[in-house]
């Protein structure tokens, strides 16, 4: 019997989801949970086969609960459910762990096949995101300027343009404000931009945050 956690925010997902799952006669629910904190903790606690994490939660940004769920259980499956887009989120959160990318507009057959593959060990790329990476392999697309950010900056850039200030990214990451500052560096000069305010602005242009 495969193990799900369902992590979302919004009850009426989470229902949705039990449903398609229900109708799978090897797969279970076994857990919930509404905040990054609670998945956190359940997974601490708890013996699950895949998570299925939403990268839009009210305590902590995806980015955040994924590479903790990664450092507490590196072997877990963590497939992301998101109403953003592939191109926003998909290459950044792939190069943190995830072992897949799933928008929430997808048929439920893909979400099943999905949370099969990235159980057997293997990652899911949906046709979409399969697209964007042939694209940035043979160069017939520009990359957004995002997806060229590592795992870190991507994590601080994200907390950047959310307005959380310096000194509370350095608590939150247990790093220096130094090294924070460092790394806002690269990522202004990365993005060619000049401000925190710019990096705002950039990200809901591209549907980052809302």
């Amino acid at each position: 019997m495969i193990r799900i956690l369902i992590a979302d925010d919004h009850a009426i997902v989470r229902a949705g989801l039990k449903v398609f799952v229900a109708a799978e006669i090897d797969m279970e629910v076994a857990a919930e949970a509404g905040t990054g904190a609670e998945t956190i903790e359940l997974v601490r606690a708890g013996d699950f086969d895949v998570v299925l994490l939403d990268i839009a939660m009210p305590d902590r940004n995806g980015v955040d609960t994924l590479k903790t769920l990664k450092a507490l259980r590196p072997e877990l499956p963590v497939l992301i459910l998101s109403g953003f887009a592939e191109q926003q989120y998909a290459l950044n959160l792939l190069r943190a762990g995830a072992s897949g990318y799933l928008n929430k507009e997808a048929a439920p057959a893909q979400l099943v096949g999905a949370i099969r593959t990235v159980v057997q060990g293997r990652k899911y790329v949906s046709p979409q995101l399969a697209e964007i990476l042939a694209d940035g392999v043979t160069g017939d697309a520009e990359r957004p300027l995002h997806t060229r950010l590592s795992q870190r900056e991507f994590q601080i850039f994200c907390k950047l343009a959310g307005g959380v200030a310096v000194s509370q990214i350095a608590g939150e990451l247990f790093l220096s404000v130094k090294t924070v500052s460092t790394y806002r560096a690269r990522i202004l000069e990365k993005m060619g931009v000049a401000s925190n305010a710019d990096l705002t602005y950039y990200a809901i242009k591209n549907g980052l945050i809302q």
